[in-house]
């Protein structure tokens, strides 16, 4: 496989990369089950007050009714709590011993290849897995009812900090080939590997798929990038796009016939104690408090669900989550420094030259913190976005025109390629300080409402 190399592009040094090793966690308290899928209409299956057996279906999509949402464990639904205009938040349930679990269709790696699109939407429908599994353009939940042109597979990390493949796959091997003998009767078209020239030989040995080897800096593995270069979108194009930890979780699924109840996730960070930065295979919907115990430094943090660069902050009163597979630890700032713009800047990371740390920072690793070292400012065009998103797009005048409202102009500028993560880094090294995934992900919300 020859690489494909991304020039464009940043890799932040920030300090805390977990180490490449699996440790197993164990919870026996109350578990946590979210709505945590955005344009998803939950319609409850149970009261608080009831038992419930692992695997049993606790709400649904009201647009996709076949669309089930399980229990992870069996037994009592102890609080039912709702967010904003009542819409349901999570389904808190206490484990106890319970029957026998719901079982799901199984069958044998071989069998896999040939079971056809429907014996497994089948399977994905009533777990709740198809969750896993995002659509483009708009990175909603994959509709069954839609038949991709092309399946991308995401195996490898660029942004901070990722769970490694490498790790995750470890003994379950035979799981995440048959999630991919899966993917290939989900389409009529091809089903795409995307793999860093590290990947193991568990991974490039893969059966089913076409692989191909990306390398360069970050967003190189971001799933955008990979459908820019393997397989671009038209507006009218539907593509599916799955991260490989949780298609080992889809294998599982198929091959033992009952509902995961573990998923692995890197905890990382400068926030963390080293010996602590590694990855975990925890039972889904554990307390966050329980996982982190003793295992973070002094002083206050940021809890990031996902990566440093576009992960969502969260509250350490909340649960492992069943979609995300990292938890980033960033200690939180508020220190303030006077005239701090007048220094060299050796102590402080910078990816512009105007500070010292621009010609020779990224070298090192830097213990980063939530300080955003400037207040905000008024936008300014300097095409300064473009050297970090790697795709055929103009990214000030995309911008512009979302914040305008200019949904046409938006369409025509590329923007259903790509997802709000795309652009994190220029929010990184935005001088105004903006949010330039927040304005991306607005514009493809009121793109999606008002329809293509």
């Amino acid at each position: 496989m020859t690489p494909i190399k991304i020039s464009k592009g940043l890799d932040i040094p920030i300090a805390g990369k977990p180490a490449a090793t699996l440790h197993e966690v164990s919870h026996e308290g109350d578990i946590a089950v979210y709505q945590e899928f955005e344009g998803l209409k939950a319609k409850l299956k149970v009261q608080e007050g009831d038992l419930v057996e692992h695997g049993q279906v606790l709400f649904i999509d009201k647009k996709q009714p076949d669309l089930q949402f399980c229990s992870p464990v069996a037994g009592t639904v102890k609080a039912i709590e709702y967010g904003a205009r009542r819409a349901l938040y999570r389904v808190i349930i206490e484990p106890s011993a319970g029957d026998q679990p719901v079982t799901f269709n199984r069958y044998t790696l071989d069998q896999l290849r040939g079971i056809g699109r429907d014996a497994a939407l089948e399977n994905l429908l009533a777990s709740g897995l198809l969750s896993l599994i995002r659509q483009r353009p708009f990175s909603r939940i994959a509709d069954a009812s839609v038949t991709p042109k092309s399946i991308f597979v995401n195996a490898m990390n660029t942004a901070p900090f990722g769970p490694d493949i490498n790790v995750a796959v470890q003994g379950r091997e035979q799981a995440l080939q048959a999630g991919v003998h899966i993917l290939t009767q989900l389409t009529e078209g091809p089903v795409y590997l995307c793999l860093a020239p590290s990947a193991a030989e568990a991974v490039r040995n893969l059966d089913g798929a076409e692989k191909h080897v990306f390398e360069g800096p970050h967003p190189a593995g971001n799933t955008s990038v990979h459908i820019h270069h393997l397989d671009p979108m038209l507006p009218a194009d539907q593509v599916w796009n799955v991260k490989a930890v949780d298609l080992i979780r889809i294998g599982e699924l198929f091959l033992n016939g009952t509902l995961p109840t573990t998923s692995v996730v890197s905890l990382a960070g400068p926030g963390v104690q080293e010996t602590a930065r590694a990855h975990y295979r925890v039972p889904i919907g554990m307390p966050l408090s329980a996982l982190l115990d003793g295992k973070l430094e002094s002083g206050e943090h940021r809890i990031v669900k996902g990566n440093a660069l576009a992960g969502v902050a969260m509250k350490s009163a909340e649960h492992v989550s069943a979609i995300e597979s990292a938890l980033t630890i960033i200690p939180e700032s508020e220190e303030q420094y006077f005239m701090g713009w007048l220094a060299p800047g050796i102590n402080k990371l910078s990816a512009s030259r105007t500070y010292l740390s621009g010609w020779n920072g990224h070298k090192r690793e830097w213990k980063l913190t939530t300080l955003l070292n400037g207040s905000y400012r008024s936008m300014v065009f300097t095409g300064l976005y473009d050297k970090y998103v790697p795709l055929n797009i103009l990214v000030d005048y995309l911008v512009r025109a979302v914040l305008a409202h200019d949904t046409d102009e938006a369409i025509s500028l590329g923007i259903l390629e790509t997802d709000p993560e795309d652009f994190a880094l220029c929010s990184y090294v935005c001088p105004s300080k903006m949010d330039i995934s927040g304005i991306i992900k607005q514009g493809l919300a009121e793109i999606e409402k008002e329809g293509i």
